[in-house]
């Protein structure tokens, strides 16, 4: 008979290194307090790494660097807790700007928009991922790169965008459908609608 502590992993390695979970995943394998004493005693071994409170990774290991184990980026995490709560959730202000490339500025907090419930995800020190509550008709967007885009410009400003920065959103756009992303323009203001068109008629 597997105990809890085999259980848990065969389930994690199904799902592969990377994967971010939480007590609750396993709640067929026994009552909560006997989950998390499993959970415990993995994170002791070093089979899998905790990564807040409540929330665990089976990490990946570098081994051709020699980097070792690697957490889970904050986008990965945000995205695990939006699953868990049957939440759409999207990047905003400094967040959204570095996961396209257009800022190497590292956020204090990587901030997100959610229909969810609004908190803060405390990770590394005073770090970690803050969710704000937004209105559901602000997460609509059927196309995830033209949601990054909108809240990316909507942090620069109308007035302050660089030809570097429409460059690089022009690059960006070439990898998605026209139809797909034009899908999305109702939903942004009109300046962003017009650095999306000129995108592709370039």
């Amino acid at each position: 008979m597997q105990s809890i502590d085999d259980k848990i992993l065969a389930r994690i390695h199904g799902r592969g290194r990377g994967c971010v979970f939480f007590p609750t995943n396993f709640t067929s394998f026994g009552e909560s307090k006997s989950v998390l004493k499993a959970l415990e005693r993995l994170v002791n071994k070093g089979a899998i790494i905790r990564v807040s409170r409540g929330i665990y990774c089976y990490p990946r290991v570098d081994k051709r660097w020699g980097l070792g184990v690697q957490r889970p980026t904050y986008d990965e995490i945000a995205q695990a807790i939006a699953r868990r709560d049957k939440a759409r959730i999207a990047p905003t202000g400094a967040q959204a700007l570095n996961m396209l490339g257009l800022s190497e500025q590292v956020p204090m907090n990587a901030v997100y928009l959610t229909d969810g419930s609004a908190r803060k995800i405390r990770l590394d020190g005073d770090r970690g991922i803050l969710f704000r509550h937004t209105a559901p008709k602000n997460l609509a967007f059927s196309n995830n790169l033209a949601m990054l885009i909108t809240f990316a410009l909507k942090e620069i400003g109308a007035d302050k965008v660089t030809a570097d920065q429409e460059r690089a959103i022009a690059c960006l756009l070439q990898n998605e459908t026209k139809e797909d992303v034009m899908a999305d323009l109702a939903l942004m203001p009109g300046w962003i609608g017009m650095i999306v068109r000129r995108a592709y008629e370039k």
